[in-house]
């Protein structure tokens, strides 16, 4: 299982996302552009000391992202999609998540395979993609048995 972050805006949410990915044994792609420069200063607050141990691959964009990706693209999304209490998950799936400013882009949309939703109270918008990544990828772990021994 991997988790994949296109063109990320917020570095505080990247180093969150690497923090958690580190602890949890899972591997994080990032696709550029991203809106920040990729350094440890940036991530450090967020990230901590555990960013150096995150399995992390960078890719120049979308293309080349696509280009290496072996497994079942599944993207979280605030549009629609499968509920995440209904969705299963396989175990090399990549978990998508889209930019916090805007989101992807409706071919990167349509390239996932199943566009998962998390259900929120009536008249809310959406959850920060840290928190929405830990709450998804705590659910893809658990139907996969993923979890660390």
């Amino acid at each position: 299982m991997r988790i994949a972050l296109y063109q990320p805006d917020i570095a505080g949410n990247v180093g969150t996302i690497l923090r958690t990915a580190a602890c949890l044994g899972v591997g994080v792609d990032l696709i550029e552009p991203m809106g920040f420069a990729f350094s440890d200063r940036a991530l450090g607050r967020a990230g901590m000391d555990y960013v150096p141990a995150a399995l992390v691959t960078r890719h120049a964009d979308w293309a080349a992202f696509e280009a290496q990706v072996t497994g079942r693209v599944v993207l979280l999304t605030t549009r629609g999609g499968e509920r995440l209490d209904t969705a299963r998950f396989a175990s090399n799936d990549v978990l998508l998540m889209g930019s916090e400013g805007s989101g992807v882009p409706a071919n990167v949309h349509t390239r996932a395979e199943l566009a998962v939703r998390i259900p929120l109270m009536p008249g809310m918008r959406s959850l920060n993609v840290a928190v929405a990544t830990g709450i998804a990828l705590g659910e893809a772990l658990r139907q996969t048995g993923g979890y660390p021994a």
